[in-house]
């Protein structure tokens, strides 16, 4: 009887070797153990397993994931609308939703728990989809070095609109001075950060007057 390694295994069923390690803790595949320790499986257990059902309904499983910048924003209800613009698609798209997650907070901040949450089970092989409304949800820098990692975990991601809200405007805005509080702050010091971040609101101001007096001039 050929037995195969994880690597092998996860292959001939389409997903990550952590797939595996989570089935195994659930109690859904057994493994054959080598003196060493290794993982081995048989044919037999992968085609018992796919034929048991027990992992989806036959589905793909897919993540949902929402965010907003602030506490008002979501007590506008902002966010739920946003997830369940998210629920509607998935639905439609005949996927079955593994987990949900959100976060109030910048898209800056690398430590969103909700951000977190998504990495984890897509390292554990938990699902096959995250879904989306636009990339700068997920991150506002680095977005392609999150989607390689999620690529290689087995996931793909679905951003489900075709152009950002009107209010993306003004998140991006909001981003960019804390950049530049951030960078002036170390190169000038605290009250010379100040000074710069707030050159950088009027001149913001500015751009957007500018930008307002000529769509009223058409």
């Amino acid at each position: 009887m050929e037995l195969l390694t994880i690597s092998k295994a996860a292959k001939k069923l389409g997903v990550h070797p952590n797939s595996l390690r989570n089935w195994e803790k659930r109690g859904l595949i057994n493994p054959v153990r080598l003196p060493g320790g290794q993982r081995r499986y048989s044919m037999d257990e992968l085609n018992r397993l796919l034929r048991s059902g027990q992992l989806t309904d036959g589905r793909e499983t897919a993540v949902l994931y929402a965010r907003v910048s602030t506490k008002k924003q979501a007590e506008a209800g902002n966010l739920e609308r946003q997830i369940e613009r998210l629920r509607q698609y998935a639905r439609e798209s005949g996927f079955t939703v593994r987990a949900e997650f959100t976060d109030v907070a910048s898209g800056l901040n690398q430590k969103r728990r909700g951000l977190t949450n998504v990495l984890k089970l897509a390292e554990q092989g938990e699902y096959k989809k995250l879904i989306i409304e636009y990339p700068d949800r997920l991150a506002r820098f680095g977005y392609s070095y999150i989607e390689r990692h999620l690529r290689y975990c087995g996931v793909e991601i679905i951003a489900i609109a075709e152009k950002e809200p009107e209010d993306a405007r003004s998140e991006l805005i909001r981003d960019l001075l804390a950049i530049v509080t951030s960078f002036s702050a170390r190169l000038y010091g605290a009250r010379g950060g100040k000074k710069v971040r707030q050159g950088f609101r009027e001149l913001i101001a500015g751009v957007t007057q500018d930008e307002k007096a000529e769509e009223e001039n058409g």
